[in-house]
């Protein structure tokens, strides 16, 4: 691997997840983020106590993501062999945590809206 371009890194990708369920993440990451936009736009604003709730989210989603990598590679925690490994996964742990905030507001602001007020 001499050249480390983005057509490399998307066959990295396909190669390690399968083509199928790497493609059907970034759908479902560009889902939801086009549902955080919506709901960003059509609220005018940040709903605080959402904002709260998601991050108490986060914790959660960076262990399903790191659980979830090791599930579809078949791997173990005893496979990492060195710093760059645990960085690997602390990455994937923030993306995950990232994400799951991001899904958790997204979908308070969807499907628990409040009653108008009067």
């Amino acid at each position: 691997m001499k050249d480390l371009t983005f057509w490399t890194i998307l066959a990295v990708f396909e190669e390690i997840f399968g083509r199928g369920l790497f493609w059907a993440m970034v759908v479902a990451a560009v889902l939801v983020t086009l549902a955080y936009i919506y709901v960003l736009i059509r609220d005018h604003s940040i709903s605080w106590r959402k904002f709260l709730l998601a991050q108490l989210s986060m914790p959660f989603g960076a262990v399903a993501a790191v659980w979830f990598v090791l599930a579809v590679t078949n791997s173990r925690l005893s496979n990492l062999g060195g710093p760059v490994d645990v960085i690997v996964f602390l990455g994937i742990a923030a993306a995950g945590a990232v994400g799951t905030a991001i899904l958790v507001y997204t979908a308070q602001s969807l499907f628990l809206r409040r009653p108008p007020s009067a």
